[in-house]
């Protein structure tokens, strides 16, 4: 299987794309596939540069096993767009700035359209309450299972189980 890098994008890379890249890191790494995959996360804006993701996005993802913990915030960089086989904007807005930004060629895909095949967004805890980031935490469960199996990894164990991973 050929190396493939995928960069998870949302606004401030504090709540969803710290999620996601935190889901798909520990599903790689379940299926014995960490070798074959580069992940990270980003951020259209830089408010958060150096920080770590936000402490709720911490705790759910601790709640379902997933140390995200140790990940730091980051802005987008136009080097990204040539690194990455693959640019998961986690909504349309998110979406939309990549594309004014990207250079020819950059793979930047809707997360909604490419991992869940439903075209949603995944919004943004942010300003919400604990509930907003575990309904998060459980779309990018969804999506990220399936990103995996549409990759090609057959040895996932994803199949029945969106309330922790294995």
């Amino acid at each position: 299987m050929k190396r493939i890098s995928i960069l998870f994008v949302c606004m401030g890379n504090i709540c969803r794309s710290p999620l996601a890249q935190g889901i798909f890191g520990h599903l790689i790494a379940q299926a014995g596939l960490t070798g074959d995959f580069t992940i990270a996360s980003a951020g259209t804006g830089g408010w958060h540069e150096g920080e770590p993701p936000d402490r709720r996005s911490i705790a759910i993802a601790k709640s379902h096993g997933i140390d995200i913990s140790g990940q730091r915030a980051r802005r987008i960089r136009s080097g990204d767009f040539g690194d990455f086989d693959l640019i998961l904007a986690m909504d349309r807005d998110n979406l939309a700035a990549l594309c004014k930004s990207a250079l020819p060629g950059a793979n930047i895909r809707l997360f909604g359209d490419i991992a869940l095949g439903t075209g949603e967004d995944i919004p943004d805890p942010y300003y919400g309450g604990p509930g907003g980031f575990e309904l998060a935490y459980t779309r990018l469960l969804t999506g990220c299972c399936r990103l995996l199996e549409t990759l090609g990894a057959e040895r996932t164990s994803c199949s029945g189980n969106t309330s922790s991973v294995r």
